[in-house]
């Protein structure tokens, strides 16, 4: 396949599926199985790196003026009850930070798993439901709703958000976005107030570990080997790089605009079924390929 025409696709990929609930993770190494990329070539390793933190830089743009908003506010909060503990702000650090000592120590058994099809299809498949389950307890309002505003967020609610995220970054497939958004309704978040939670953790979360993958790419191996990343080699490979950076920006700035919308008037059980239908295709075709 042409590399443009491979670039522009698997930016458009990454750019949909990296903030809704259905694991950027999962479509990516899919559609490279799928589209024949070769996942032992360092470039297209880096490749994949790049074009997710095109999709995450979209956040602070899009959200601009409510970051603007919290650190104007930091640390008395709009309605002057927050403080240095309680400000969102806070609350979104302390949030990445329970997840991110884990994630860190837990390295290599994430890596083992990044390109098992068989744990990605069962946490699609274990997701979806999962997902679909607290939707449904959502509408019948258990748990009781607490927190309609993010500004309400309270430490407990974000300690157990930065806990639940642990699991999509162990096990590819589960959707950070999934795990982060259920968790926030079980808490007694409102959809929006859950779904915003999401957005900001998604920040540093993201950012810290693309950056981290970055640089440990271009590290060499144990044992004095090869990177397992290589930089663009020549302008071609710069510019396939940057249209697949520039895509998955545009695509995600759009698709988190339109996902606020949806969120405000309809639930997740869409997300929930197509996960799980995804998820059984996933196991099936790994099955297959281990016969």
């Amino acid at each position: 396949m042409n590399e443009y025409l491979l670039a522009l696709l698997l930016g458009v990929i990454e750019g949909l599926t990296e903030f809704l609930p259905v694991s950027s993770t999962a479509h990516l190494r899919i559609s490279e199985a799928l589209l024949g990329v070769d996942l032992g070539n360092g470039y297209w390793k880096m490749f994949s790196i790049v074009i997710q933190l095109g999709a995450i830089l979209c956040l602070p743009i899009f959200f601009r003026k409510r970051i603007a908003s919290f650190l104007h506010t930091f640390p008395a909060g709009r309605n002057g009850d927050r403080n240095v503990f309680t400000h969102p702000l806070s609350l979104t650090l302390l949030a990445f930070v329970v997840t991110a000592v884990p994630a860190f120590l837990l390295t290599k058994v994430i890596g083992k798993h990044l390109e098992s099809l068989t744990i990605m299809g069962a946490s699609l498949l274990v997701g979806g439901i999962v997902m679909w389950m607290v939707d449904a307890l959502y509408d019948r309002g258990i748990p009781p709703r607490r927190t309609e505003d993010i500004e309400n967020t309270t430490p407990l609610q974000a300690l157990w958000i930065g806990f639940c995220q642990i699991f999509s970054a162990v096990f590819p497939g589960t959707s950070r976005s999934m795990a982060t958004i259920a968790a926030g309704q079980l808490a007694g978040m409102s959809r929006s107030a859950a779904l915003e939670f999401s957005f900001f953790l998604s920040m540093p979360t993201m950012a810290a570990a693309t950056v981290y993958d970055l640089l440990r790419s271009f590290r060499p191996s144990k044992g004095g080997g090869h990177p397992i990343g290589a930089a663009p080699a020549n302008t071609h490979q710069w510019v396939v790089l940057a249209l697949g950076f520039v895509v998955s920006f545009v695509v995600a700035y759009g698709v988190v605009a339109w996902f606020i919308g949806w969120v405000r008037k309809r639930g997740f059980v869409p997300f929930a079924v197509y996960r799980i239908v995804l998820g059984i295709a996933v196991l099936v075709w790994a099955s297959r390929l281990a016969a």
